[in-house]
This record gives C-alpha cells, structure tokens and sequence, in this order.
C-alpha cells in the first residue's frame, strides 16, 4: 500500500521555518566602498562629520548680506571671488563675493542672489542686484543631509549605489560586510544536455538544454553568492550521494534543481535524507510544489523542482529571503504593491499563485497568455509577478498584489 503524501505546507509557514535556520554567517571582511555593492553591512555606519562640512552656496552667483539689498538695483562692490575648495575672507558691508557652486559661505555674507538676478555694472568690480534676498536663500546649511554622530547606514543593510555614495559621503573608505554564502550548484537529468555540447538540429529525443543552471547561477551572483558550478549529476542514487557529500563539504547551501518529486528517478530526497536530514519538500505554491530542505553536515540543502518557471519562482519566494538572512540582512520580505489586473483569471487554485505579468501603458497589467510550469519565455516576458491567494479568481479591475522583478532580482 503506497503511503499517503504529507500535507502541503503554505508558503509563509515554509519560509517562517526555513528562516529560523538562516542564521547569520559569522565571517566579515573589510571591503573597499568601490566594491561593496550588493554586500551587507555588518555593522552601524555613524558620521563623524556635518555634510555639508560648512555652509556653502547651492547656486553660482553672489553672496552679499540681505541688509546691504534693500530694493532691486542696488549696486554692490565686488571684492572676492570664491571658487569651490576654497575659502573666502570676512564680507564687508556694501559689497559682494563672486560664489560657485559648493564653495564655502564667506563670514558676514546671509544669502546668494543667482548669477541671472544680478548684471554687471563694472566688470568684475561691481554688479546690480535685480531682486530682493531673503535671509538664507541659496545657502546649503552645514549638517543640513548629515550631523555629525548621526547613523546613516544600519548594520543588516544590503548596500546599493545609493548607500555606497552616502557612505563616502561621510569619509568611508571601507566598509566592514558580512562573507558571502558559498553555494553548490548542480543539476540532476538525465535528459539535461549542455548548450553547445550538442546542435539543436541533432538534440536526441526527450533531451532538453539545461536552461535552470543558467539563471539559477545568474540568481545566486547578483544576491553576492560565491558560486561552485558542479555540473549535471545523473538519475543514479549512488551518482548523487557522492555529488552532495562532497558539496556538503566546503559550502554553506548545496542547491539542486530537478530530483525532489516523487518520481522512481528522483534521488534526491532520500540522498539527503540518507546523509543527513530533509525537513520539509511540499509548499502550496504555483508553479512551484516540490521543494526540499534539510541539512547535511554543517550546509544547509536545497532542492528545487525541474520545471525552469517552477525553479525560478521558488527560488524568489523562499531561496532568496534564505540567503539574504545568512547575510545578515534585515529587508527579507518581496516588495508588493497594489495595481490593477486588465486580464481576468476565472480559476481558482487551491494553492497560492504567482502569475507571471506586466505593466502596461494604461496604469494596469496584463497576463501572460500561457502561464504553464516550463514556459520560460512568460519570464522573459512578465516584469512581475501577480501575488494571487489560494482559491481567488481575478476580474478585470480587481486589485491584485504585484511584485516587480526588478527589485527582486536586485
């Protein structure tokens, strides 16, 4: 008598669990600002200036003092000129510094008139001021971005472009990150053929090219993954025992595509279970379903289904919130948004959806025609997925849950 199959578990009690084994990797580095993007933080970044230094002009153009100006057309004397990286002197009452961009505010000036507001008189010597200043008009106040002592980047922070300027921003140099997951990368197939290795013309019947190695290596680079390419491991129990065992070795994930269902060809399951322990393998998601997690030795093991549009979704929900947490990170969650469906949906499912869409020009999004499993190009296609809850329908004009994949590949 076959066993009965245990119950499909949702993807938040999933992803609840498997978090609760991601603990932080305790390797850190010092690593160059310039080399920091997409690494985590491992601790606090605090200013130990003002930016801006002092208080400088945001306009090329004068700085006078607001009581010298009391109508339009005051003429000033010109007595300095102060370019950016350098500093003027004292200001006179009744006259004027010729200012740029960034340069400091000279003491007793309290405003900038832009160049435009003001004409020469004399060249050089003396202007006409053709408007009014208020006090403090076009003057960038010293700790008007950053104060100094204040934190300005947190620890558990993936680094963008963004954070890398604002952290030279305030003198960094380097900045301390967590190490990089190492993680094992192979497939099982049998059928799985190599581009390049065979023509098209004469790939045999019932082989495919191996498309999940491809953007599963691409997946695993742009989340700062140190990356062991381990091939195809053939439908042989023995063949994948090995191949995880000496994964298991030297990296902290070994991640496999295909060989989690229950197939008579699929080893992977118990290869796992055999040399360590396997936790939980069905999640009540589409495209998705057979998913493996366990451990072996001190890695921890993943195994993802076959089908490349079920690879590549289970890996944004539950792989890559995974690795992020090994990391140290704090922002695990997919970013989600309301926006409007202009596509229906009349079948409800019992699992919980992910459909592959994307925006259009009328503020709405539209649906990939053919939303099976193995149809890689509605990846291409879509720039987003539509979050559909288990047992819901979509009309058009519903309001439905999308998650960009701009910002979950990022």
């Amino acid at each position: 008598m076959q066993a009965s199959r245990p119950a499909m578990r949702s993807l938040d009690d999933a992803l609840a669990e498997l978090l609760g084994h991601a603990q932080p990797l305790s390797g850190m580095e010092q690593v160059s600002t310039f080399d920091a993007q997409g690494r985590v933080l491992a601790e606090d970044i605090v200013s130990a200036l003002q930016v801006p230094h002092l208080d400088n002009s945001a306009m090329d153009g004068y700085a006078l003092r607001c009581a010298d100006v009391p109508q339009t057309g005051t003429v000033l004397r010109v007595t300095q000129r102060i370019p950016a990286g350098s500093v003027g002197t004292d200001l006179l009452a009744g006259t004027a510094a010729r200012i740029f961009t960034g340069a400091p505010i000279p003491p007793g000036a309290d405003a900038v008139v832009m160049q435009e507001d003001c004409e020469p008189v004399a060249p050089g010597t003396e202007i006409r001021v053709l408007s009014v200043p208020t006090s403090g008009q076009w003057i960038r106040r010293s700790g008007e971005d950053v104060r100094r002592g204040d934190r300005v980047l947190a620890a558990g922070r993936r680094l963008d472009p963004q954070s890398l300027g604002l952290a030279a921003s305030v003198g960094r140099p380097q900045l301390l990150v967590r190490a990089r997951p190492r993680v094992a990368l192979f497939s099982t197939g049998d059928e799985l053929v190599m581009p390049g290795a065979v023509a098209p013309s004469d790939l045999p019947p019932g082989a495919i090219y191996n498309s999940n190695r491809f953007f599963l290596r691409g997946l695993l680079q742009r989340l700062g993954c140190t990356v062991t390419d381990l091939g195809i491991v053939p439908d042989q129990r023995a063949a994948t025992i090995e191949a995880l065992r000496a994964a298991a070795q030297h990296h902290d994930l070994v991640l496999t595509s295909g060989g989690v269902s229950v197939g008579e060809e699929d080893h992977v399951k118990p290869a796992v279970a055999e040399l360590g322990r396997l936790d939980l393998w069905q999640i009540a998601i589409k495209p998705g379903k057979p998913f493996a997690y366990g451990r072996i030795d001190a890695a921890h093991f993943m195994g993802l289904p076959g089908n490349p549009v079920s690879s590549f979704v289970t890996f944004l929900m539950l792989v890559r919130p995974f690795l992020l947490a090994l990391q140290g990170a704090t922002d695990l969650a997919p970013p989600g948004q309301p926006m409007r469906a202009d596509f229906s949906w009349p079948r409800a499912d019992r699992r919980r959806e992910f459909l592959r869409a994307r925006r259009n020009a009328q503020g709405g999004l539209d649906l990939f025609p053919n939303q099976s499993s193995g149809v890689l190009t509605s990846m291409v296609w879509a720039d987003g997925l539509v979050d559909n809850p288990p047992g819901c329908t979509v009309a058009v004009g519903d309001t439905v849950r999308f998650l960009p994949l701009a910002e979950l590949l990022g």
